[in-house]
C-alpha cells in the first residue's frame, strides 16, 4: 500500500523544506515538492507539522542488573516510552558479566529484548573481562551486527585497566569497530568516598562532591592518550562539563578522531538539585553527576558549533523505592534516571525554539549522526528515497507539561516533573506503520533487531 504524507516541513540533517513523502510499504519511495494524491492509496495532511527521521537513542540501559537491583524499565516499558517520544531505534548495552563470553552476553540481551520491543533495537557490547578468547570473539560480534562496544573506567564490576583498554582499542582498530567509554577516575573517586565516610557525609548531596568534573576530564585525557597510541577513533559518552570538552577539543586540534555525546540532563539540569538532600537529591544521583550552569552553556555552544555529535539519554531508571536503598549511604543509591520519552520534545523546546540549535542540527544529533556513527545510515537517520519509513511528526505549537502521571515508564516520578513543553510528538511511523497517533501509542511490540554495519564518520 502506498501512503502519501503531504504538506509537512521535512527536516533532514542538511536542509528543511515543505515536501511530500510517498511511502511504499516499509520504504520511502519518493520525496518531492509536490506528489499527486493519485499516486497513493491513502493521503495524510501534515500541514503545520515538522517531519523528522525517526530519532535514534544509542545509549539506553533496559533490564540491567546493577547495584543489587534491576532497572525499573525493561525492554517492554522502556521501548514503549521510547516510541511514544519519537525514538524509533534504541541501541542498548548488552553487558558481559565477569566470567561470561561475549556470545553469552549477546544471547542474554536477545532474550530480554526479542518480541518485547515497541521500537527497533540494536546492541553495543559492554566488555568487563578481557583476554585472548574475548579478543577473538570481537569478530563474532561484528558478524552478528554488534559493531560498537562500551568500556568503563569506573565501577568495580565493569572497570578495565588502562592496559586492557589499549588492547581492546587496538583490536577494534584491526576489526573496524569503535568504542564509547565512560570516563571517570575510579581510584580517586574511591579515595574521596572513603574520606566522606570517615567524616560521616553519607547523604545524597555528597554524590557530586566525590565525582567532581576534574576526575571526568582527567579520565578523558587518559583515554585520549590511550586511543591515540592505539590509533583508534573513540567516542566519549555522556559528556558533562567544560573541562572535559577542552580535553576533547585539544585532541581534535592534534588531528585525533574523537566523537562526543551528551544528554538532556546535562543540558538542562545542574548540581543545585543535590542541595535538597535526601530522597529528592537521590532522584538525580547519576554518574557522572549533574554539573554547573556554566557547563550547560559550554555544551549548548558546542552543539551550536557542531562539536558534539549526538544527544542520547543514558536512560537507566529506578523507582523512588529503589533509590531509597541508599537512604543511609549515598554509595548504595542506584545511579541513573529515565529519559527516552522526553529527549526529542526537550531538545525542540529548549534547543530549537530558543534558538540554541537549528531544526537541522536537532535532526543531526538525534537521527543522522547516530545513524552514521552506529552503522545504520542511510537506512535510518534521513528522509530519502530508499530509506526505511521511520518518521516522527512533531506539532511545533502543541503544548504539554511533563508529568509522572502521563509517562510510559515503569516509574513513580519524573525527573523533569512540571517542565513545560512546546512542540509535542503527534505521530510516529515505524517501518511505514502508524504506531503513534495524536500522541497515543497504537501499536506495541513491533520493534525488530537491527544488525548494524561498521561506523561512518558524521560530517
Amino acid at each position: 500500500m502506498k501512503l502519501l504524507l503531504q504538506n509537512g516541513t521535512v527536516v533532514n540533517g542538511q536542509e528543511s523544506g515543505k515536501k511530500d513523502i510517498l511511502l511504499d510499504g516499509e520504504i520511502i519511495c519518493r520525496v518531492d515538492t509536490e506528489i499527486s494524491p493519485e499516486e497513493a492509496d491513502e493521503v495524510v495532511d501534515l500541514e503545520g507539522k515538522l517531519v523528522f527521521p525517526g530519532f535514534i537513542d544509542a545509549h539506553t540501559h533496559f533490564d540491567l542488573e546493577v547495584s543489587g537491583t534491576v532497572t525499573a524499565d525493561d525492554f517492554e516499558s522502556g521501548t514503549l516510552a521510547a516510541i511514544a517520544g519519537g525514538t524509533t531505534t534504541i541501541v542498548d548495552f548488552a553487558t558481559q558479566n565477569k566470567g561470561e563470553t561475549l556470545r553469552e552476553a549477546l544471547a542474554n540481551w536477545h532474550k530480554k529484548a526479542d518480541g518485547r520491543s515497541s521500537c527497533d533495537y540494536g546492541f553495543h557490547m559492554a566488555i568487563s573481562d578481557w583476554n585472548e578468547e574475548i579478543s577473538a570473539q570481537i569478530k563474532d560480534m561484528i558478524e552478528a551486527g554488534v559493531t560498537t562496544f562500551k568500556l568503563y573506567m569506573t565501577y568495580p564490576a565493569m572497570k578495565l585497566n588502562d592496559g586492557e583498554i589499549y588492547e581492546v582499542l587496538k583490536r577494534l582498530h584491526d576489526m573496524g569497530g569503535i568504542a564509547g567509554v565512560h570516563c571517570e577516575n575510579a581510584d580517586i573517586i574511591d579515595a574521596l568516598i572513603r574520606e566522606a565516610r570517615s567524616q560521616g557525609r553519607l547523604d545524597a548531596d555528597t554524590h557530586p562532591r566525590v565525582r567532581p568534573a576534574q576526575l571526568e576530564a582527567e579520565a578523558v585525557h587518559r583515554l585520549l592518550v590511550t586511543a591515540r597510541t592505539a590509533g583508534t577513533p573513540i567516542i566519549v559518552v555522556h559528556l558533562t562539563c567544560e573541562e572535559t570538552y577542552r580535553e576533547i577539543e585539544q585532541a581534535r586540534a592534534g588531528g585525533q578522531e574523537v566523537y562526543a555525546e551528551t544528554c538532556p540532563q546535562y543540558l538542562l539540569m545542574d548540581d543545585s538539585l543535590y542541595v535538597q538532600g535526601g530522597a529528592e537529591a537521590a532522584k538525580y544521583v547519576i554518574s557522572p553527576p549533574l554539573r554547573k550552569k556554566k557547563d550547560q552553556e559550554c555544551l549548548w555552544k558546542a552543539l551550536k558549533e557542531d562539536r558534539i555529535q549526538t544527544v542520547s539519554t543514558d536512560h537507566c531508571s529506578f523507582t523512588t523505592g529503589q533509590k531509597a536503598m541508599g537512604k543511609e549511604d549515598f554509595t548504595k543509591i542506584p545511579n541513573g534516571m529515565p529519559g527516552v520519552e522526553t529527549r526529542g520534545t526537550l531538545l525542540y523546546t529548549y534547543g530549537v525554539r530558543e534558538g540554541r540549535i537549528s531544526p537541522e542540527q536537532m535532526c543531526r544529533v538525534l537521527s543522522e549522526n547516530p545513524a552514521k556513527l552506529y552503522g545504520m545510515y542511510p537506512q535510518k537517520g534521513c528522509i530519502a528515497a530508499g530509506s526505511t519509513a521511520d518518521l516522527v511528526i512533531l506539532d511545533p505549537e502543541k503544548e504539554a507539561v511533563i508529568s509522572a502521571d502521563t509517562q510510559h515508564y515503569a516509574m513513580d516520578y519524573a525527573p523533569f516533573e512540571g517542565t513545560k513543553i512546546k512542540g509535542c510528538i503527534d505521530k510516529v511511523y515505524l517501518h511505514g506503520t502508524l504506531v503513534v497517533d495524536e500522541g497515543t501509542v497504537q501499536v506495541k511490540k513491533a520493534g525488530r533487531y537491527v544488525p548494524r554495519q561498521k561506523y561512518t564518520a558524521p560530517q
